[in-house]
């Protein structure tokens, strides 16, 4: 039976908006304490835990729930869902699955996750349900979950979105092969490097196109394997290179050629874009004097001229951007081959399309405030009903051909 929560988009809602957590975090903690907490709460208790900071803590209570429990239902707005959506997940940090509920929130469709442990027998029978999703990401931590979801996959009773098989192809030094040849897009080659080699590189033993193919400085360097921006570095010569080896001690970094996308007018413009079924979708746009972007550091609240500027992006989607960039978006989902996911891009100097990455586990959310970006809400609403219209295709897809 699935455990009920609070749930994801709630308690990250609450977090967003600025809601003190430490005193539902006492109320879970002593509910753990007396011994009357639920699974659910478990896992309520572990995400509170990380979005406080503390994840280690917060990673071993999710631990220590799944050893014993592994389903779990996220809050329905109907007693009678109309849909039953079944989520595989991995046992992960917060960040490491698609997080399905912001998708769902509010609708009539009900969404139940289970987490897929390797070495432990999934329910025998399986959970019902209608559909189902895979929402573990590319990272080296899911690839034994999405490998038993992969060895599972053709025999599922019901349409298994998002296979694992093409999940895996969403790592970085993977995407530019898959994607490489498009017309019209550009994605730098990310080259996988030991430290020893970027060592060599600076004892004048050898130069940096040597040891990543296809790059020299300035170059994006990143820790392999690191999420969020952590790590993330513009090098421009070897004695930059030096500096951030002395500051960083770990073992394999990516590094790919640094593009300059600056626009005309000395800003940067990074875009987020969702790809369900097959469609393009703007989800935001975010501007500022620096090549990292996050929307959390554009200053985008603070600047009426960049949400206008914004506005005007997602209204003239299909018209604007999205047509510009229509046959290298088509022929990227196509090669991606994924039911849902999202891109963060840009467009180079030519015009190009610029790819930074694609994910499938991007926060998609409508949690910024309407009444300072009151564009926002219809926008996500379109992506939720295309979300939710792609699963309600597929299951009567299903239901047809099997009837």
């Amino acid at each position: 039976m699935a455990a009920e929560r609070i749930g994801f988009a709630k308690i990250t809602k609450l977090a967003f908006d600025g809601v003190n957590l430490a005193p539902l975090l006492q109320e879970l903690t002593r509910k753990i304490d007396n011994g009357s907490a639920s699974a659910g709460d478990g896992m309520d208790l572990s995400l509170i835990t990380q979005l406080l900071g503390d994840k280690a803590t917060g990673l071993a209570i999710q631990d220590e729930v799944l050893a014993q429990h592994r389903l779990f239902r996220s809050p329905c707005a109907t007693a009678t869902p109309r849909l039953r959506v079944l989520a595989l997940a991995a046992a992960i940090d917060m960040g490491g699955n698609t997080p399905i509920e912001f998708l769902l929130q509010d609708t009539d469709i009900e969404l139940t996750t289970l987490y897929v442990v390797p070495g432990t027998e999934l329910p025998s029978p399986l959970p019902e349900h209608d559909i189902a999703i895979v929402i573990a990401s590319d990272s080296e931590e899911c690839r034994p979950a999405l490998a038993e979801i992969d060895r599972l996959a053709a025999n599922w009773p019901r349409p298994l979105l998002n296979a694992p098989a093409k999940i895996v192809g969403l790592d970085r030094d993977k995407l530019f092969r898959l994607l490489g040849g498009i017309e019209g897009l550009d994605i730098p080659a990310t080259i996988t490097v030991g430290r020893a080699q970027l060592l060599d590189v600076l004892l004048s033993n050898c130069s940096l196109p040597e040891v990543a193919a296809g790059t020299d400085f300035p170059v994006i360097i990143r820790p392999r394997g690191s999420h969020a921006g952590v790590g993330l570095a513009k090098i421009d010569d070897v004695f930059a290179l030096g500096k951030y080896l002395t500051e960083r001690q770990d073992q394999e970094f990516f590094v790919a050629r640094y593009v300059d996308y600056a626009s005309e007018d000395g800003l940067f413009r990074k875009y987020r874009v969702v790809i369900a079924d097959g469609k393009p979708y703007a989800c935001h746009m975010a501007i500022a004097d620096q090549w990292n972007i996050w929307y959390l550091n554009a200053g985008m609240s603070e600047s009426a001229s960049k949400r206008l500027e914004e506005s005007t992006f997602m209204q003239t989607f299909d018209i604007g951007f999205g047509r510009r960039h229509r046959s290298a978006l088509t022929e990227l989902s196509a090669r991606v081959g994924l039911d849902y996911f999202i891109i963060d891009c840009a467009e180079t100097k030519s015009g190009d399309l610029l790819i930074f990455e694609a994910d499938n586990t991007a926060v998609v959310h409508n949690m910024d405030s309407p009444t300072l970006f009151p564009y926002k809400p219809p926008q996500m609403q379109k992506i939720f009903d295309a979300f939710a219209a792609m699963l309600t295709k597929r299951a009567a897809q299903h239901a047809e051909h099997a009837a």
